[in-house]
């Protein structure tokens, strides 16, 4: 059914998650002689070098996800890039940048400690044991993942801005709509089964079951009292059926119902309509083009990410960088893994995205 916001336990990655930019993290975590620790050279490039223990500690913030780094050739080599154009651009940023990023890091560490021990008392350092770091060496992460991501939007112009904000429009029209809508899901499968294969009604039975409803909204019914009666989407039923302020242009919303939210006439409750989950009734209740200043910073900081990106795929190579660690065994590469400014975990969005309930 449609995804829900969960209140739950932060995993892992939300260590890194929360400070937004997921970038590089060198010189901290297991100390030499832990397991893994090593200052064996396991990558050069001009300038510089990166060693096993340095590897291993931005592999266990970083791709924890997905095992350990050592064994699996793929991973080791696109950690060791991330790790290598992180401490170039890094070195590169300004005094400035880099003091205002070291300002932020630490107000983000303690915005990070107040959200795990505010579910667990000790949550927080208990993570950290987990992952083998310190308080001390996720500063120094964050600081540099701060300066490097600050001095990439220095970089970014006005007229670099603008050129970004005209081609998405000229891609999507409606790339930078964002809407509020409430709906009520009248919904084919049932939303407690995981699966989300489980059979709740017939395609006839959600149909009528919509009408029913659209019929009492026309007859004056309240909708969000309507909502939390009828609807079988566990997201939004208690909020009156509300999703607001959705970006249409990135929005994970099912097609059909993306595109009802961008046609359906504000204000106005329409007839039921079939999405792959069954049938809604939604109600528009806004509708508006976000303007170039509105967007600016995110627009600013996709352009600062790309060519942190594009460093580690073009300028680095230049620079004679060098995987020098034993070869690793052939293994299945990281899949989906981010680039050196996306951030590692997505969050969960609740909307009418095609995917189960999350439970």
């Amino acid at each position: 059914m449609l995804q829900t916001l969960k209140k739950a336990r932060a995993p892992k990655l939300m260590l890194v998650a929360v400070m937004g930019a997921a970038l590089a993290v060198s010189g901290c975590g297991k100390k030499e002689g832990e397991s893994g620790g090593s200052k064996t050279v396991v990558a050069t490039y001009k300038g510089g070098e990166i060693n096993q223990t340095e590897m291993n500690t931005f592999a266990s913030i970083f791709f924890s996800q997905y095992g350990p780094v050592e064994g699996n050739a793929q991973l080791q080599e696109y950690v060791l890039k991330q790790l290598a154009t992180m401490k170039i651009l890094s070195a590169r940023a300004s005094d400035a940048n880099k003091k205002a990023a070291e300002t932020e890091a630490k107000d983000q560490i303690k915005q990070m400690q107040d959200m795990y021990d505010a579910q667990e008392k000790g949550s927080f350092d208990k993570q950290l044991k987990e992952l083998k770091v310190t308080k001390a060496d996720l500063e120094t992460y964050i600081t540099m993942s701060g300066s490097v991501v600050k001095e990439a939007s220095s970089k970014v112009t006005d007229q670099q801005v603008k050129d970004n904000y005209d081609q998405k429009l000229k891609v999507d029209p409606h790339a930078f709509d964002v809407a509020s809508v409430a709906h009520i899901l009248v919904a084919l499968k049932d939303p407690s089964d995981p699966t989300g294969a489980k059979d709740l009604r017939t395609k006839d039975e959600a149909k009528k079951r919509a009408d029913e409803v659209k019929a009492k909204l026309t007859a004056g019914g309240d909708f969000a009292v309507l909502a939390k009666e009828y609807s079988d989407d566990p997201g939004s039923k208690d909020k009156g059926g509300k999703y607001e302020n959705e970006n249409l242009g990135t929005t994970a919303w099912d097609p059909a119902f993306k595109e009802k939210a961008i046609q359906q006439p504000v204000g106005q409750i329409g007839s039921p309509f079939e999405s792959s989950f069954g049938y809604h009734i939604m109600r528009v209740d806004k509708r508006e083009a976000q303007t170039i200043d509105a967007v600016k910073e995110s627009l600013k900081s996709e352009l600062a990410d790309a060519s942190i990106s594009d460093f580690m795929t073009k300028e680095l190579p230049t620079l004679d960088f060098k995987v020098t660690a034993p070869a690793a065994s052939a293994s299945p590469a990281a899949s989906s893994a981010a680039s050196p400014a996306a951030s590692p975990a997505a969050s969960p969005a609740a909307s009418p995205a095609a995917s189960p309930a999350a439970k």
